[in-house]
């Protein structure tokens, strides 16, 4: 088995890369990227930090991910678990890399730039849902912009009906808390958890 420990050894494996895989690359929010970015109602945040690498997903209706120009996106922090491993890290180490996928869309979107977060109550108040604003919105400044081609999302078959597999199939959230902390019950978190997800989603 041999490991591959220099660009040169890894360009000699691979190749040249196809001339359309650079051409598609720009540095803003070109209007074909941006509607892309405004259906999209999910998007995998990923940053860096002294611990290490954090990968977190976002979701909320499209357009929650606004392009406030060619240049900076805007994404709700939405209130989560407070383990504030994305926030933590972007305090420290601003660059973020996002990658949005849009339900039965074979193709992806990458975002890589560098980001801040920012504490605005008027700001705050044009992401409203249910009556509940974000404590904070995620600036992001965008440096590199580029599509990913289908064949990921083809081979994966992620949307198709048939490829779905019952939830039934895997431990439930209970069962697997239940294994790492005896204080919990498992089905009663399950039981419960439904009505917990409504009155905390937002």
């Amino acid at each position: 088995m041999k490991s591959i420990t220099t660009i040169d050894e890894l360009e000699a494996l691979y190749g040249e890369p196809l001339g359309r895989s650079l051409t598609k690359e720009i540095d803003h929010s070109s209007d074909h990227y941006r509607a892309f970015i405004e259906h999209a109602p999910f998007v995998v945040v990923a940053t860096s930090g002294p611990e290490g690498l954090d990968c977190s997903p976002r979701g909320d209706p499209p357009g929650f991910v606004r392009v406030r120009d060619a240049k900076t996106v805007l994404i709700p922090d939405r209130r989560g678990n407070n383990r504030l491993d994305s926030l933590k890290n972007i305090v420290r180490d601003p660059r973020i890399s996002l990658l949005f996928l849009i339900p039965g869309v074979g193709e992806t979107l990458r975002i890589n730039g560098r980001a801040e977060i920012v504490v605005d109550d008027d700001l705050a108040a044009t992401f409203e849902m249910q009556g509940k604003r974000p404590k904070s919105v995620v600036v992001v400044s965008v440096e590199r912009v580029y599509f990913q081609c289908q064949k990921a999302l083809v081979r994966s078959r992620l949307w198709k009906n048939d490829a779905q597999i019952a939830r039934t199939a895997l431990p439930s959230t209970g069962t697997m808390l239940e294994a790492l902390d005896e204080t919990i019950d498992a089905s009663t978190y399950d039981q419960n958890y439904p009505e917990h997800l409504q009155k905390s989603i937002y």
